[in-house]
């Protein structure tokens, strides 16, 4: 086996490890809150959109200083910082006993991780250009199944070892992850720092967004694919209550809906990633976008939970088509000693979407109605759809 695909398999199996790890423990995040005394009356709906809020806005932050460093100092090791500062930070939190305490570590974990984006560059640059779909199309496969995989083993864990195991548990995860990186993964990149300070190779790199629409295009493509699930998913348990008229099996309805997408979502990104690369990355991102907008506007007319289950996996199949498009695109239409800054670039919009989201997703369901919710998300997908067709008629063939 060459040593890039070596390489390319530890890193799938540390992001899949590192997704479950995280995955486990966000769901358990407001149970936690009210172990430590909160209720509704006492704020622990404040608290538990903090915590959320706090690691989305961390991580939209430091996502573009993070990749200029990779630049700089070596994608490998911005990989190795995620894994082991999430590992000791998530240790951490079961060491929290005031909700102020876990909400400040979850601000920090936004800051220090960013498994993702490191593993998604550090994956553009070791593979061969021909591979570049089919292989990030097979990572974004492992973030899919790690994201569906850890809320069940939360819940397990949870259930038999108590709360503060699962931060302990997380943690564990994190640390294999990282040692799966450290002792398999070997990258040929050569840093380039562009300057002998630490302080100013850290500030973001804006230079790849110059003169490259397509890639200010792609950038949007990110957030409204992040924003899209971030508007739907908290509202959608609330609107299968609606549905059927009741509570009664509401929450394992929401959840095979949910994980639905999810699965469709990781099947697809293999599977698209694999195609992309003959067909086109422009093509088969613009037809994701077109196919995702056109199953996501009838959500919003749907009469059963199983009509928008139906619906959810044909829409997850497009929405998880895009991202392995959108960053083999990325990774060929910057240099490649500026994409730790293009993915860190594009790291920081997914934690803006993911930030943004749920707040409009609230206020969209309480104003106008739940499927008004499904309406907004379509009209912003293909609103997308068009800016990357417009870029792509702009640099011709090549951007096909």
């Amino acid at each position: 086996m060459h040593d890039w695909k070596r390489s390319f398999y530890a890193i799938w199996a540390a992001e899949f490890i590192a997704l479950a790890g995280f995955a486990t423990t966000t769901p358990i995040i407001p149970l936690r809150l009210m172990a430590m005394g909160l209720t509704e009356a006492t704020g622990l709906n404040f608290w538990a959109g903090l915590t959320q809020a706090g690691a989305a806005l961390g991580m939209m932050l430091f996502a573009p200083i993070w990749g200029s460093l990779a630049d700089s100092y070596g994608r490998r090791l911005m990989l190795l910082r995620a894994m082991f500062g999430g590992a000791a930070l998530i240790g951490l939190m079961a060491l929290a006993t005031e909700p102020w305490q876990l909400a400040a570590l979850r601000t920090l974990q936004g800051c220090v991780t960013g498994t993702t984006a490191a593993g998604t560059v550090l994956t553009a640059s070791i593979v061969p250009e021909k591979e570049a779909g089919y292989r990030l199309g097979l990572l974004q496969m492992a973030i899919y199944l790690g994201s569906s995989t850890g809320p069940l083993l939360g819940g397990v864990v949870s259930d038999a070892f108590g709360l503060t195991a699962n931060f302990a548990a997380t943690s564990a995860l994190l640390l294999a992850a990282g040692l799966i990186v450290t002792r398999f993964v070997r990258e040929e990149f050569e840093p380039k720092p562009r300057s002998g300070s630490v302080l100013r190779n850290a500030a973001p790199d804006f230079s790849p967004l110059r003169g490259n629409p397509l890639l200010g295009s792609l950038m949007g493509v990110v957030f409204a694919a992040q924003f899209a699930a971030a508007v739907v998913t908290p509202m959608l348990p609330l609107f299968v209550v609606k549905l059927t008229g009741g509570l009664s099996g509401a929450g394992s309805v929401s959840g095979l809906i949910i994980s639905a997408g999810s699965v469709s979502g990781a099947v697809a990104a293999a599977l698209i990633g694999k195609v992309s690369g003959r067909l086109g990355y422009g093509r088969t991102l613009l037809a994701c976008m077109i196919g995702a907008t056109v199953f996501t506007v009838p959500q919003g007319f749907v009469s059963t939970p199983w009509q928008l289950l139906w619906l959810r996996l044909a829409a997850g199949v497009f929405l998880g088509g895009t991202m392995p498009s959108v960053n083999a695109l990325i990774a060929t239409s910057c240099a490649r000693d500026r994409q730790g800054s293009a993915y860190g670039l594009s790291s920081s919009m997914s934690s803006a979407g993911a930030a943004l989201g749920p707040a409009v997703g609230a206020t969209l369901a309480t104003v106008a109605g739940y499927p008004s919710v499904f309406f907004a998300t379509s009209a912003i997908l293909g609103a997308i759809g068009f800016a990357v067709a417009a870029s792509m008629r702009r640099r011709g063939p090549a951007a096909a």
